[in-house]
């Protein structure tokens, strides 16, 4: 039995089930990075080609950005035949509207003005970046149409189907990139280009082959169970979704904004160097709150019957990163991760301590921002997600210019305090709207 369907049967067993697959998604797509970067890593000309697909990358997650939410929107929405036609209607419209901009801004002349005018890329890393870019022409529309199956498999009890898929996209990638590579003989960027777009193509596609039988379960229902449907009108999918477009698109420039800090603080080649490093294994303890907030849209419960055992659930899963995270930083355990896995010079890897340490908190409070995002998704009320995200990122500017202009901090010292922060006040805005919606 679906326990959405039937929230008498949730019990902390259930609900960690439904999470773990989703988990094991989000560690996966973690390592998607630092596979295809050392695949790059180990063709020609490295360095050239690793700042091209980092370009390319950055720009195309940018445009990507107004999707990444579709997820959470079909994981709430889409309730009956109705509402899955209409949400679908309107994630088409929104994967089109993507995949114009791309178009737009892979045309050569539009793209070197970005790259060399505005970015100001050397000639060979800009047309390096501006080929990857085409290879990635379809990838943000690919990831919005997976993502719209991908919530409609979570709300219908298959989050199992979401790992699947995931597979699906990280085997084509491998077996992509050897092609590209061995055959074709391509540049590294163009390698990791091609790889990551056809296998994000070949994922949707897997996707929309498991959620077959939800969505024929779906197109099945008589119009007369409906009734959610027919008052989920275009005005309403948009003052839904609007707010969480606006949410995925702010977030994404926490990162050129690190840099933009990082660059004009003290020591700031280390810290640009290690920040990546940093970062990327915090996101591994994270993970684990990411996959929280699917959970808590599919199984909160129309009257929350659900919250407090979700909320329990999702904690415990945040304090168990900060906990592993922490065990790592704080331990003999970091300059052998820093240096063997990571690959940083015993400099650098002594310089990352102290930043990856600062941002030990992260886990726990990403994963109460999960459950306090998911419950609002839940009951509809998405703007004061938008607003959250707002005062974070004004935090983390705010925070990162004191401590880096007059202050004069090492800038990935500066980072960490700043990020953590940064999360700080997102989580107390989400819980001031949270203690304001209750009373």
């Amino acid at each position: 039995m679906n326990p959405r369907n039937d929230p008498t049967t949730l019990s902390p067993r259930t609900a960690l089930k439904y999470w773990l697959p989703l988990e094991a998604t989000w560690l996966m797509m973690a390592f998607e990075g630092p596979f295809l970067a050392a695949i790059i890593a180990r063709l020609a000309d490295p360095k050239i080609n690793l700042a091209a697909f980092g370009v390319a990358t950055s720009l195309a997650w940018i445009v990507e950005s107004p999707i990444v939410m579709m997820l959470s929107a079909s994981n709430a929405l889409v309730r009956d035949k109705i509402a899955y036609r209409r949400l679908r209607r309107f994630s088409y419209a929104l994967n089109a509207s993507v995949t114009a901009v791309m178009a737009i801004l892979i045309l050569p002349p539009v793209f070197r003005l970005i790259a060399r005018g505005v970015i100001g890329l050397p000639e060979d890393i800009a047309r390096l970046s501006g080929q990857t870019m085409m290879l990635l022409f379809l990838w943000p529309g690919a990831i919005g149409f997976r993502r719209f199956y991908q919530g409609i498999l979570i709300r219908q009890g298959k989050p199992h189907a979401v790992a699947w898929g995931t597979m699906v996209r990280l085997s084509t990638m491998a077996l992509t990139g050897m092609i590209l590579a061995v055959i074709f003989h391509l540049p590294g960027a163009l390698v990791g280009g091609g790889a990551l777009g056809i296998g994000v193509i070949a994922e949707a596609a897997a996707s929309r082959f498991m959620a077959r039988k939800s969505v024929h379960a779906l197109l099945a229902q008589s119009d007369d169970a409906c009734d959610f449907g027919r008052s989920l009108t275009l005005e309403k999918v948009v003052r839904f979704y609007v707010p969480l477009a606006l949410t995925s698109f702010l977030s994404f420039f926490v990162y050129p904004l690190t840099s933009f800090f990082l660059g004009r603080s003290r020591m700031p080649i280390e810290s640009l160097a290690v920040m990546p490093v940093v970062m990327g294994l915090a996101f591994l303890f994270r993970t684990g709150g990411i996959a929280g907030q699917e959970v808590v849209i599919a199984l909160q419960g129309d009257r929350s019957e659900n919250a407090g055992l979700l909320r329990r659930l999702t904690t415990g899963i945040g304090l168990a990163g900060t906990l592993g995270m922490a065990a790592l930083m704080f331990s003999p355990l970091a300059p052998v991760w820093l240096r063997t896995i990571s690959g940083l010079s015993p400099e650098l890897a002594d310089f990352a301590v102290l930043p990856g340490r600062l941002l030990v908190l992260l886990p726990l409070l990403e994963a109460i921002l999960g459950y306090q995002r998911g419950a609002l998704v839940r009951s509809h009320d998405t703007n004061p997600i938008a607003a959250a995200v707002v005062v974070q990122i004004g935090v983390i500017v705010a925070i990162f210019w004191l401590t880096v202009i007059p202050l004069g901090m090492i800038g990935a010292v500066a980072a960490g305090i700043a990020q953590t922060a940064g999360y700080l006040a997102g989580n107390g805005t989400l819980a001031v709207f949270s203690k304001r919606g209750r009373t």
